[in-house]
């Protein structure tokens, strides 16, 4: 037991180096407005192959996987920033704003792969909706921060 115990002294999880680390709210934010600008793209690109009743091209898959890595990063820096105890008062609308557009993510991934037209309209769709909640997630957050 002494043997164990010893052990664990010595050990260096939990030394506080990433609760050391402080990010700055203003990165959430500058965060934020990448996460819109590249889901609106990828709306955007997924519904001009949709409306043309084909499947998704190159650009429109490129513009999916920047959107979920932007989401990630996104719901990281929040999860780091709650840490911080920053946004406490808008922690649902954040859980339920952002994890949506990630959810959509997920729904899309069963359901439309965008491999033929009808696939690239339930996609857009899909897409549409996990924007609006993104969006959402956003322009309320904001006001939050503002008000």
């Amino acid at each position: 037991m002494a043997l164990a115990s010893g052990a664990l002294a010595q050990s260096t999880i939990g030394d506080g180096k990433i609760d050391n680390f402080i990010i700055d709210s203003s990165v959430h934010l500058v965060s934020g407005v990448v996460v819109i600008v590249a889901m609106v793209t990828a709306v955007g690109l997924v519904a001009r192959c949709a409306l043309g009743k084909k499947p998704i091209d190159t650009i429109a898959k490129v513009s999916l996987g920047v959107a979920q890595v932007a989401l990630i990063w996104q719901l990281l820096l929040g999860i780091k920033l709650l840490d911080q105890g920053q946004g406490i008062v808008q922690l649902y609308i954040h859980y339920i704003g952002g994890l949506l557009p990630l959810g959509g993510f997920l729904g899309a991934a069963w359901f439309a792969r965008g491999d033929n037209p009808k696939s690239s309209k339930i996609l857009a769709s899909i897409l549409f909706l996990s924007c609006l909640s993104a969006l959402m997630a956003f322009f309320i957050g904001r006001a939050y921060v503002n008000g």
